[in-house]
């Protein structure tokens, strides 16, 4: 990490002007001689509590105690750390920043880093000033500007276009001294196929999206195709040096200040969608590029809010991005909340239709990721039936587990209790019964309403039991038919289990159907069974013969101890039958590793 010098520090104090930087984010007034107030920018208030001392250049809040100086309050309200702020504010007030001593390797590294960024931002200059000056560009200013995009937003973000000629970037950038080496690492070209040795530009007749770090450098571009027969609609700078797909937050760099003041950030799928939303005066949004949110994404938005808003296309990918968004947010001290939009719409097209105000009102009515999933898995799964409210209930485990309790999950818990035809006791054992199995520990504040339960038995034994329950319901056919065939007294040693499968017997399609209301046992080990079922992935009949196979041994096995303890007779003709289910197993265990 590149180390600045203490003079540094101190001239860039010496340079920024305290009122002009804390004005940009609430309006102060004279109070005294050396003194001005105004509203806190950390915290609600109505009646003015924070005062700034231009002179000292320090603040403090009366109200909510923030405090600090010219680098805290950029770090505080830009969501960065110092050495991002003191940046920042180098790059604000003009002053040229000096390095400490540095081992000559890790300058030349930050050298090189710095000459890349400089061979972006000339090739983003070149996009930008083609877009607006090209004829060759005209159709893709109509097609932004049919968008309802204008052009100042386009011009803020730097929105560009690459000539359809194979070597404007590479010819510009080599006349400005830089090597095919160079160009090749940050992505503007790529090696010929067919003539070794060749370079030629990589973005040609697409409308250009810069990528930018915390700071704004530019690290990459998405680069949207403008023919029908272009393939592929979107290409990025191939992952290198500088960009790596996974870290980027499309406009980041300008919403992370509204961001901190508003105490949320709004993450939509796409470039286009976070300009629209900018330009509708919500200017906390940021792109996730696509819908795969990753955990470097989620590390740096939690450094800028902890209130995360999706706002996603309503479709499946849209949704399977929330599930997703909520794994990764799981335990973190993170809010996820949801903007409901209209199906078949994304946040660029709702704003062309309906106008920005739609989009705000859609915004500012956002709900907590868990009351949103219930409601969509209530509208696409029938709950009339048994078999409908086990796969409702195995949809909504995700986002149950880590359910707190207080008035909004208590009154969530009784409709989903109510929607599932389950007592409130039953639906907090049957879901304490699949954090558990998960590893979780019980946590009074999560959603249990259920008291202190018998822990489930965990020795060997009872795990095989438990598989071959569990492929029981993960194949509900073949289980019924094997449930129906075997003696549950005999083959099952745990009574968490035998009464377990007492209970799916003829149940294997809906387990969770007719569970005593008086039983939170039995209601937590069939959780935890239905869970395991769930997470089986693609499973077949010879692996539930195996499972079953294994049971029968054991039977066999403890038979024989008995008699041997007993001195009863029937001992070889027990072996037999053991050697005989030996076989099956060297049978079944065989097909298993053929369908490998």
């Amino acid at each position: 990490m590149t180390r600045y010098t203490a003079d540094s520090r101190d001239r860039v104090r010496d340079a920024v002007d305290m009122l002009a930087l804390v004005n940009e984010r609430t309006e102060l007034r004279r109070a005294g001689a050396t003194e001005y107030v105004g509203r806190c920018p950390f915290h609600d208030e109505r009646t003015p509590s924070f005062g700034v001392n231009p002179i000292e250049k320090v603040y403090y809040c009366f109200g909510c105690q923030a405090q600090g100086d010219v680098f805290t309050f950029v770090m505080e309200t830009e969501g960065l750390d110092f050495t991002g702020a003191l940046q920042t504010l180098a790059d604000r007030f003009g002053v040229e920043l000096q390095t400490e001593q540095e081992d000559p390797r890790a300058a030349q590294r930050r050298q090189r880093r710095e000459r890349l960024h400089s061979l972006l931002a000339r090739a983003a200059t070149y996009y930008a000033r083609y877009l607006w000056e090209a004829r060759e560009a005209e159709p893709a200013r109509e097609y932004l500007q049919a968008r309802g995009l204008r052009e100042d937003t386009l011009r803020e973000f730097r929105v560009g276009y690459a000539p359809s000629a194979w070597d404007r970037i590479l010819t510009a950038s080599r006349r400005a001294g830089f090597s095919d080496e160079e160009l090749l690492t940050v992505g503007l070209a790529q090696r010929s196929q067919n003539r070794p040795g060749q370079v030629y530009d990589r973005f040609r007749e697409r409308i250009m999206f810069p990528s930018t770090d915390a700071r704004g450098n530019v690290i990459g571009f998405g680069a949207r195709a403008m023919r029908e027969n272009q393939r592929p609609k979107y290409l990025n700078t191939a992952e290198g040096e500088l960009y790596q797909k996974r870290r980027v937050l499309f406009g980041l760099d300008r919403a992370r200040a509204a961001a901190a003041r508003a105490g949320n950030v709004i993450l939509v799928e796409g470039y286009t969608d976070v300009l629209a939303l900018h330009q509708a005066e919500l200017q906390h949004a940021v792109g996730i590029m696509g819908t795969a949110l990753t955990e470097e994404q989620i590390s740096e938005l939690e450094r800028v809010a902890k209130v995360l808003v999706l706002c996603l296309d309503a479709d499946a990918a849209g949704q399977e991005a929330m599930l997703r968004a909520a794994q990764l947010t799981d335990k973190r001290n993170l809010e996820l909340r949801v903007v409901p939009l209209p199906k078949g719409a994304d946040p660029a097209e709702l704003i062309e239709r309906s106008g920005a105000d739609a989009l705000r009102e859609r915004v500012a009515a956002s709900v907590p990721f868990v009351a949103f999933h219930v409601e969509r898995v209530f509208e696409q799964v029938d709950t009339r039936n048994s078999e409908g409210r086990d796969r409702a209930f195995q949809q909504l485990l995700p986002a149950l587990k880590n359910l707190r309790r207080g008035p909004f999950g208590d009154e969530l818990l009784r409709r989903i209790a109510g929607r599932l035809e389950l007592t409130e006791a039953q639906l907090g054992s049957l879901i304490e019964g699949a954090a558990r199995q998960n590893g979780a520990p019980r946590d009074a504040g999560r959603a249990n309403t259920a008291g202190p339960i018998q822990d489930l038995p965990t020795d060997q034994a009872a795990r095989a039991e438990r598989a071959f329950l569990a492929l029981c319901v993960a194949l509900p056919d073949a289980g019924a038919r094997t449930l129906f065939r075997i003696d549950a007294d005999q083959l099952i040693t745990s009574p968490a289990m035998r009464q377990a499968a007492r209970h799916i017997a003829g149940r294997t399609r809906s387990p969770l159907a007719d569970l005593p209301s008086d039983d939170e046992q039995l209601a937590r080990t069939v959780a935890d069974l239905v869970a395991r079922a769930g997470r089986a992935g693609q499973v077949s009949e010879d692996q539930l013969a195996h499972a079953h196979l294994v049971l029968e041994r054991a039977r066999i096995e403890r038979s024989i101890r008995r008699a041997r303890a007993e001195g009863a007779p029937g001992i070889g003709e027990l072996a037999r039958e053991r050697e005989a289910v030996l076989e099956q197993i060297r049978q079944v265990v065989a097909k298993l590793e053929r369908a490998v």
